[in-house]
């Protein structure tokens, strides 16, 4: 465990772009073998819109490094933080930590998303894709990015986490996204057992259901454990799913880069249509 944190605390940037570049390759591969849905749309096209979408939010990410390098040197310097408050073992400290900044950093920032309507303005980029792939992973608007960032910025101090803890955790993220997000038909049984502590295919998807109350739901990241800890896990038969959200369904809207940009700035639009559980 010691020799994989040090790893991470001195992974180089080049690595974990290598490390992005290579998960949305398998993945491609995998959609074409093994897929969920058949989908008629012009996949190139597609994934330029969303990477152009992920080549800004690594920028940022760039921008915001130095700063997460300086909060992690100086919590663990002042012993400060929930990780440097309780003495655990190395085992223990590695989870907890991926735990806290899974929560902090990831569900608490997500659900956030979706209920205070700034923020869900910059968020809904995200949901309007309506051919969910593994290039949808990483599909953000960049006012959400800053917003994101900023909650895994808090989540670093609340843990007090070294780097390599927190660099470890931000590499298993770009991993369930892609996973997540891939258009690979899972295995039922396998799934469904996963989703007891991870967040898998089947699991995520239901939140990119085009209406509530699928919408808002399942909003882990990695670990499925929050979404049942607060009521918020949900389940629908994949086969059901129709991707995108309700206000957003027309190609001139959720296809087209220039509007995606803009939709944060347009009038508020709430989504409708309720169904039942």
């Amino acid at each position: 465990m010691e020799t994989i944190i040090n790893y991470f605390s001195n992974i180089p940037s080049e690595i974990r772009t290598i490390i992005l570049l290579s998960g949305i390759v398998l993945f491609w591969i995998l959609e074409g073998a093994l897929p969920l849905f058949s989908y008629q749309y012009k996949k190139l096209r597609h994934a330029g819109i969303n990477l152009l979408l992920t080549t800004i939010q690594l920028l940022i990410g760039l921008l915001f490094a130095g700063i997460l390098l300086k909060i992690s040197e100086w919590t663990v310097a002042n012993n400060y933080g929930i990780l440097n408050i309780i003495a655990l073992p190395l085992w223990l400290k590695v989870i907890a930590g991926l735990l806290i900044l899974d929560f902090v950093g990831a569900y608490v920032a997500h659900w956030l998303g979706h209920k205070v309507k700034f923020i869900w303005k910059f968020h809904v980029v995200h949901h309007t894709d309506t051919n969910v792939d593994v290039t949808t992973g990483l599909r953000h608007h960049p006012g959400e990015t800053l917003v994101r960032l900023s909650f895994t910025l808090l989540g670093a101090a609340i843990a007090g986490a070294p780097i390599g803890i927190i660099m470890l955790y931000q590499t298993l993220s770009v991993f369930f996204a892609h996973l997540t997000h891939a258009n690979v038909n899972t295995e039922n049984k396998l799934d469904d057992w996963l989703s007891y502590l991870f967040v898998t295919p089947n699991m995520h998807k239901v939140h990119h259901h085009y209406k509530q109350p699928y919408t808002d739901s399942n909003y882990g990241n990695i670990f499925s454990l929050w979404d049942r800890l607060f009521g918020t896990f949900a389940k629908i038969d994949k086969a059901d799913l129709i991707y995108g959200v309700d206000t957003h369904m027309q190609p001139e809207e959720n296809d087209n880069l220039a509007n995606l940009f803009k939709i944060p700035f347009q009038p508020y639009r709430p989504p409708s249509g309720k169904e039942k559980k």
